[in-house]
């Protein structure tokens, strides 16, 4: 049966690419692939001003939860400071930038008046166990993989959108904070 249509089978072996070809195309294609799955590979920036937002990030939450932390780095290319005033988001009823430390042996997190510096030529990371955003009263629970919008307004610059990506429960961005006791007052 095979030599009943030798014409056919040999015009459609002549088209096809090489095997080597075959190969390094599924190779590309695995590549992007596991490009699209390391965290770095998603990461995100947004600009304003002389100011660079680079990859906004939040966790999951569990049902129920009331509050999300935000995080990102912030880097000012100018030569002034300027300085972070406000955070808004429709995924919660506040939005508000905290600071943590250790007192007597307890992390305490409070909130920041006055905004946050970012001082010229300078880098600011918002992170776990150190400066950070609460969107308290959440409206729905972040779900990891999705994005939602904010928006930072800074002195100088203005106000920026940004989309924070959603990231795992266990995520810690690098930051640790260990088997500490907490105190949130407000």
């Amino acid at each position: 049966m095979s030599n009943l249509f030798p014409r056919a089978r040999a015009c459609a072996f002549r088209d096809a690419p090489p095997l080597g070809l075959q190969r390094l195309g599924l190779a590309v294609f695995v590549l992007l692939l596991l490009l699209a799955c390391i965290p770095g590979a998603r990461a995100h920036e947004f600009k304003v001003g002389d100011l660079e937002i680079e990859h906004p990030w939040s966790r999951a939450t569990p049902p129920g939860a009331k509050v999300a932390g935000g995080y990102f780095t912030v880097t000012n290319k100018g030569s002034a400071p300027d300085r972070l005033l406000s955070i808004s988001s429709d995924i919660s009823d506040k939005a508000e930038l905290h600071a943590m430390g250790v007192k007597d042996g307890v992390m305490t997190m409070r909130p920041v008046s006055g905004g946050l510096e970012i001082p010229a030529g300078g880098k600011v990371a918002l992170k776990p166990g150190a400066y950070h955003l609460m969107f308290t009263g959440l409206k729905r629970q972040p779900k990891q993989g999705e994005k939602f919008p904010a928006t930072l307004t800074f002195e100088k610059a203005g106000s920026v959108k940004v989309e924070f990506l959603v990231e795992g429960m266990g995520e810690t961005g690098g930051g640790e904070m260990g088997d500490m006791d907490m105190d949130h007052a407000e």
